[in-house]
């Protein structure tokens, strides 16, 4: 028999009396603001053909990572859910089979971000009122699919309703951005911006490296066998992706290695990468002279230089072949920064009109490497509690590590960094509760007064992102 469902207003805050009316203070006046929205990897599509999500299985559950990796933990395939394959096998097709098999096992979640961020759109977007089990499935894919059907759940309708005032896609450079010049041209609105992703044609480890490099040359008429011509021709896509509204730039590496070499030794490592002969070694080095390529070009183009490392991507090789990337198989691995950014920074450390935004999988480094870091160099912005800490307690142990030293304007507020577009103001009332929860706590031990605490948790939740990203 299914439970009823709510969202308690005083969720994340703290259970101490005098430190939760402080929190719900702080959250009364961040819970309306604006939603800035400077990564993720939404599909710029939806909003050009202010689409209608097909039905329930494939808003929550086909596209999303966090939720079918918990699945696949528990023995059930990637096949009976409906991820597309890319090896020809047959995978389930029927809809509402997929979401039984996902109304069954949602007591799976439980304890995790992601059964908040779930519930908050049940109650919040779609009016649900029991919580979701076997029982009730085939009623709450009735009650779901239905409203999907309206034009109220057309994604721009949805963009407005969520109060977004901007979005950024996350893009190759070899896309031509029809999406976004078709937003434009729509005389809409809403604000989706392109973000830079060179990775395809800047790790040579990246699948089909040559052959992307190819089209590189081809779309952008420079000749990228030449160390000089390949990087004329990523200037000249990030100016392109400039013309319609790209700020940043974004880098998802093994680790934060950078590297500054003369140009033989850069052209040495370009003609191995491109005959695909690059030792594990010398394609680090290329990635890590890449990323301070990338920070060099900023200073002509402007753009923010974000750095993702530290991921084991698609650790399980199985679905890897079978289904392709970004299929829940992505592990933190052990990261370094101190001495990985060394010829980044002393290149570019003190300069006050660039700004390199670094993320990590690596709790350990918070207090010992980045606070410090970006505590000292004018360059570097810390990015928030990222992919698998984007969660209440996440997000604590975030702040508790890196404000003492780095404070709170040398972070840039947060990221939902999502592919599930609904989750999207799930995922900012849980980092702006979670925040005005640490705030209330520093004003309850006399370390902050409340109207400072105000005007930290709007910037957090609204004016660092909006500033750091040039949005």
């Amino acid at each position: 028999m299914a439970e009823t469902m709510t969202l308690n207003p005083d969720r994340l805050f703290p259970s101490d009396p005098t430190m939760r009316a402080l929190a719900r203070r702080l959250h009364a006046e961040v819970k309306d603001l604006p939603i800035v929205s400077p990564h993720g990897h939404t599909d710029p599509a939806w909003y050009a053909d202010n689409i209608n999500f097909p039905n329930p299985a494939e808003l929550f559950i086909i596209p999303d990572h966090y939720v079918f990796r918990m699945l696949h933990s528990q023995g059930i395939s990637h096949e009976a859910l409906g991820i597309p394959s890319v090896d020809g096998r047959e995978v389930e097709r029927d809809p509402r089979k997929i979401w039984r098999l996902f109304a069954e096992n949602f007591h799976l979640y439980r304890g995790t971000p992601c059964r908040a961020w779930l519930e908050h759109v049940f109650v919040k977007v779609f009016g649900m009122t029991e919580r979701l089990c076997a029982d009730n499935a085939d009623q709450a894919y009735d009650h779901i699919d239905a409203q999907l059907r309206t034009d109220d759940f057309k994604v721009r309708a949805l963009f407005e309703r969520f109060n977004i005032e901007v979005i950024s896609t996350t893009d190759s450079p070899l896309d031509d951005l029809r999406h976004h010049r078709a937003v434009l041209d729509s005389g809409w609105r809403g604000r989706v911006v392109p973000a830079f992703r060179p990775d395809l044609v800047a790790d040579p480890e990246f699948e089909g490296f040559a052959r992307n490099m190819a089209e590189l040359g081809e779309l952008t008429g420079e000749s990228v066998s030449a160390w000089s011509g390949y990087l004329r021709a990523l200037a000249q896509r990030r100016e392109y992706f400039k013309t319609l509204g790209c700020t940043s730039t974004d880098h998802g590496y093994p680790t934060a290695r950078t590297a500054n070499l003369d140009k033989s030794a850069c052209q040495a490592l370009l003609d191995k990468a491109l005959k695909g002969i690059c030792t594990p070694e010398e394609a680090e080095i290329f990635r890590g002279q890449m990323l301070t390529e990338m920070v060099r070009m900023s200073r002509d183009d402007g753009l923010v230089v974000q750095i993702h490392p530290g991921s084991f991507r698609n650790h399980n090789q199985q679905l890897f072949k079978g289904f392709g990337r970004d299929k829940g198989a992505d592990i933190p691995v052990r990261t370094e920064y101190v001495s990985a950014l060394k010829p980044l920074l002393d290149e570019f450390g003190n300069d006050p009109k660039l700004t390199v935004i670094l993320f990590t999988l690596d709790e350990s480094v918070y207090s010992r490497e980045l606070a410090p870091l970006a505590g000292h160099y004018p360059l570097l912005k810390l990015g928030p509690a990222w992919w698998f800490h984007d969660s209440p307690e996440g997000m604590r142990r975030h702040r508790l590590a890196l404000v003492e030293t780095a404070g709170f304007s040398n972070t840039v507020g947060f990221n939902d960094d999502t592919r599930a577009f609904l989750s999207i103001p799930a995922r900012h009332d849980v980092a702006r509760r979670v925040d005005c929860a640490f705030l209330a706590e520093l004003v309850a031990t006399h370390r902050l007064d409340e109207d400072e605490a105000v005007q930290v948790a709007k910037d957090l939740a609204y004016t660092l992102a909006k500033q750091s990203y040039q949005l």
